[in-house]
C-alpha cells in the first residue's frame, strides 16, 4: 500500500514537473496521454495480474503486466525526462517479483536510462550529481531490497521447520495416544476378560473331570463358574464406561484386595491377605486401581502356572511409599536375563518357547502410578512379585509411560 501511494505521488509529481518545463508544447498531450495510460495500467496489473506471494515464482501475466508497465515508462521517458521519478516504484516491482540474478541487472539498466534521462535533460553544465545520485540510490535501495527478501526466505524457511515439526510432533503425540491406548485397553482386557475366562475354563475343565463320579463338586464348579462369568460381565460393563474396578466400588483397597483372596481360594490353593501399617485415606484412584490390577494379574499367574498350595497378599503402607507383595510357595521360575524384558519362561512351556505372564502388564501399571515392580523368583523356590509406589510421585514419575510392547495374555 506504501509503495502504490509512493507511486501516485512520483506520478503526479512528474507530470507536474513536466507541465512546469513544457506549457502548451506540441507533444504535451501524447505525454499527457501516457501518463494517463502508465497510470491506468499500472493500477490495472494490481488488480488482474497480482505480484506473486514471497517466495513464489511470479505467474506469466504478472510478468506480461512487469514488461508492459515497463515499456510504457521507457517510451514516457523519451518523451518527458521528468518520468525518472518513477523508476523507484518500478525498481521495487522488479525486485519483488523477479530472482536477483534477474532483478539486479535490469535494475542497473534501469538506473542507467535514468541517468542518460537526467544528462540529456540538464540545463547548463553537468552536475555529477545527476550521474552519482541515481546510481547510489539505486544501489543502496537494491542492496536493502536483497537483504530483506534474503531475510524473509530464511525467515519463511524456518517457520515451515517450525510448522513441520509441530506437524511432526502432533503425529508422533497421535501415536503415542494410540499406543498408550492401546496399551490400557490389553492391560484391562488381560486383567478382566482374560482372567475370567481362564478360571471359567479351568472350572468347566474340573467340573467336566469330576462330573461322573462327584455330580454335586461338578455343579459347585459350574456355579462357581457362573459366578467368574458375572463378575467378569461386571468389570466389562464398568471397563467399556471407564469405570473403576468392580471390586473398588464403595470399598477401600484392604477391603478389595482381602476379597480378592478369599475369591481365590478354594480347593488345592489358599490365599491370604495381609495388611501391615495404616493405610492413608484416601489413595488416589488410580494407585488403588492398579494395585488391584496387579494383584489380580499375580494370582492369575499363581493359579495357571505356579503349581502352588499357598498364596499371600501383603499389602505395606510406610510413610512415602505403599507396597503390595504377592508370595507363593509354587514351582518358581528362571526370569531368565537372556530373554526380552517384557518376557519370561513360563515352566509349563515348551523347550525354546516363551509365554507372557501378565508381567508386562504389571510393569506398566506400575511405572504408570510412578512404582516400581520386582519379581524373585528361582526354580523350585516360588516367586515373590512386589509392587512399590511413591504416596507422592514426582511429575515425572507419573508421567504415562505406556508406550512398550502389548502384553501377552496369561491365558
Amino acid at each position: 500500500m506504501v509503495v502504490h501511494a509512493a507511486f501516485l505521488l512520483l506520478l503526479g509529481s512528474s507530470f507536474a514537473r513536466f507541465l512546469t518545463r513544457d506549457q502548451g508544447g506540441s507533444r504535451t498531450a501524447w505525454v499527457a496521454g501516457l501518463f494517463a495510460v502508465f497510470a491506468l495500467l499500472y493500477g490495472l496489473g494490481h488488480l488482474l495480474a497480482p505480484p506473486p506471494r514471497a517466495g513464489t515464482p511470479p505467474g506469466a501475466r504478472h510478468l506480461a503486466w512487469l514488461a508492459s508497465v515497463s515499456a510504457v515508462w521507457a517510451a514516457l521517458l523519451a518523451l518527458a525526462p521528468s518520468a525518472t521519478w518513477c523508476a523507484m516504484p518500478l525498481l521495487f516491482a522488479g525486485l519483488y517479483a523477479l530472482p536477483p540474478r534477474i532483478a539486479v541487472p535490469l535494475a542497473g539498466v534501469l538506473t542507467a536510462l535514468v541517468v542518460v534521462c537526467e544528462v540529456r535533460a540538464a540545463e547548463g553544465p553537468l552536475n555529477p550529481n545527476m550521474v552519482v545520485a541515481p546510481i547510489a540510490v539505486a544501489a543502496v535501495a537494491t542492496a536493502v531490497f536483497v537483504h530483506l527478501q534474503r531475510q524473509g526466505a530464511r525467515q519463511r524457511a524456518l517457520i515451515d521447520d517450525l510448522v513441520r515439526t509441530r506437524r511432526d510432533l502432533a503425529a508422533t503425540e497421535r501415536r503415542a495416544g494410540v499406543l498408550a491406548e492401546r496399551q490400557r485397553l490389553s492391560a484391562e482386557i488381560h486383567d478382566t476378560l482374560a482372567q475370567g475366562l481362564s478360571s471359567q475354563r479351568m472350572l468347566l475343565q474340573a467340573a467336566q473331570r469330576v462330573w461322573p463320579t462327584d455330580p454335586e463338586t461338578a455343579r459347585a464348579h459350574v456355579r462357581e463358574a457362573a459366578d467368574v462369568t458375572a463378575r467378569s460381565l461386571a468389570e466389562a460393563r464398568r471397563f467399556v464406561h471407564d469405570l473403576a474396578p468392580a471390586d473398588l466400588a464403595g470399598r477401600s483397597l484392604p477391603a478389595a484386595l482381602a476379597a480378592l483372596a478369599e475369591r481365590e481360594s478354594g480347593p488345592g490353593l489358599t490365599v491370604g491377605f495381609h495388611l501391615v501399617g495404616d493405610l492413608p485415606v484416601p489413595l488416589p484412584e488410580r494407585t488403588d486401581a492398579a494395585l488391584l490390577r496387579i494383584a489380580q494379574g499375580a494370582l492369575a499367574n499363581v493359579r495357571e502356572h505356579a503349581a502352588a498350595t499357598r498364596a499371600a497378599l501383603t499389602l505395606t503402607c510406610l510413610d512415602e511409599q505403599i507396597s503390595l507383595d504377592v508370595a507363593d510357595n509354587g514351582r518358581g521360575f528362571d526370569p531368565a536375563p537372556a530373554l526380552p524384558a517384557t518376557t519370561v519362561a513360563s515352566p509349563t512351556a515348551a523347550p525354546g518357547r516363551t509365554r507372557g505372564h501378565g508381567l508386562p502388564a504389571m510393569r506398566i501399571r506400575a511405572r504408570q502410578s510412578g512404582g516400581t515392580l520386582t519379581v524373585e523368583s528361582a526354580p523350585g523356590e516360588g516367586t515373590v512379585v512386589t509392587a512399590a509406589i511413591p504416596l507422592a510421585p514426582a511429575e515425572a514419575a507419573r508421567a504415562d509411560t505406556a508406550y512398550g510392547p502389548t502384553p501377552e495374555p496369561a491365558a
